[in-house]
């Protein structure tokens, strides 16, 4: 095996540090629809737990649960997105709630940032 060492990379316009792209790029990513992935990015599969409960198994863990996710539940009808506290370094678990607060199936989205196993 190889290994490139560089300390910057440039599209012809733009320059950046690798360190920027090595810490600061999201480790999976996902918008999901209420019965499947849309398009993602470091998820393997797409578990529908019940009314407004999706579970997301990542391609690589994390190398603990300690990682940072951001989340979002987009239609008319869902108005909040939230973590489960059961996520685990390969499972990335979210509920979706209408504004009344009731579990509502609806699309979401959601990007998780952290230090990969």
């Amino acid at each position: 095996m190889s290994t490139l060492e560089v300390s910057n990379l440039n599209d012809g316009t733009k320059t950046v540090a690798t360190t920027f792209v090595t810490n600061g790029s999201a480790r999976a990513w996902t918008n999901s629809g209420s019965t499947a992935i849309r398009d993602s990015f470091g998820i393997s599969s797409f578990t529908d737990n019940g009314t407004g409960d999706f579970s997301h198994a990542l391609t690589n863990s994390f190398s603990s649960d300690n990682y940072a996710i951001g989340a979002a539940g987009f239609s008319s009808s869902a108005k909040f997105c939230t973590l489960d506290n059961a996520q685990t370094s390969s499972d990335i678990r979210v509920h979706l709630y209408t504004s009344s607060g009731s579990l509502n199936d609806t699309s979401s989205t959601f990007a998780a940032f952290g230090d990969l196993a």
